[in-house]
């Protein structure tokens, strides 16, 4: 059953994350809107989004505070995410060995990072007045599934050898999860779920700015409109 769910929810994600680009790729962009000051080149554009991605520019200038919660988070969350390739993976490379502590502390700063952004929609009021309910949902969601992963590492600690086992076996066979025998593997089963419950309304959310940035005409338009003329896509014969 585990397994069935698995492939549900990887499939949903994966049909909704791509049919969502190919619903950004497809829409028109009528008119030359770059943000100035914008770069002249294709290479320029490039590496904009590069620097977008990994530094986030564009709300460094906008929101200081929203820039070191974000940051943070999203750093953290890289680390993170790197680390749980160990439970894919056997055997597992040298170098995730120190990666452990790393990710670790990485997983603080995350949720750390979760609640700061969390208190700032609800302490600041022109923050406040422009969030909706889905805002403060995925906050919290987000917060429960970094909660409960920090949880099992410092408090109640799953067996995580029996756990791999089946999670490495899932995809080829039926093979489920062993037995729930300690609040551990409870806490392990709704960290899981929570994580699936993310990747269910990953693609039909705003948290889709994850491939949505790059097709904003703001980012990814040359400025040129000078040198070039911008036609409509639906004004060409």
């Amino acid at each position: 059953m585990l397994t069935v769910l698995a492939y549900i929810v990887v499939i949903i994600f994966l049909v909704g994350f791509l049919s969502r680009l190919v619903i950004y790729a497809r829409s028109p962009a009528p008119l030359k809107i770059a943000t100035t000051p914008a770069p002249t080149t294709r290479l320029g554009v490039v590496w904009r989004l590069v620097t977008e991605v990994i530094f986030f520019n564009s709300l460094f200038k906008g929101d200081k505070l929203a820039w070191a919660g974000g940051l943070a988070f999203h750093g953290a969350l890289a680390v993170v995410l790197i680390r749980h390739i160990r439970y894919f993976v056997d055997p597992v490379p040298a170098f995730f060995g120190p990666l452990q502590i790393i990710g670790i502390v990485a997983g603080v700063v995350m949720a750390g990072a979760l609640g700061f952004l969390l208190l700032r929609r609800l302490l600041i009021d022109r923050v406040k007045y422009i969030s909706s309910p889905a805002d403060y949902l995925f906050l919290i969601l987000l917060l429960a599934i970094a909660g409960t992963g920090l949880l099992m590492d410092f408090a109640l600690r799953p067996n995580i050898v029996a756990i791999k086992a089946n999670l490495m076996a899932m995809w080829s066979s039926v093979t489920g999860l062993p037995p729930l025998n300690s609040a551990g593997d409870v806490m392990f089963l709704l960290h899981l779920l929570l994580v699936a419950v993310l990747f269910v309304i990953f693609p039909f959310s705003k948290l889709m700015h994850a491939g949505g940035l790059f097709f904003s005409p703001t980012r990814n338009q040359v400025d040129n409109p000078r040198e070039q003329k911008h036609v409509n896509p639906w004004a060409e014969p």
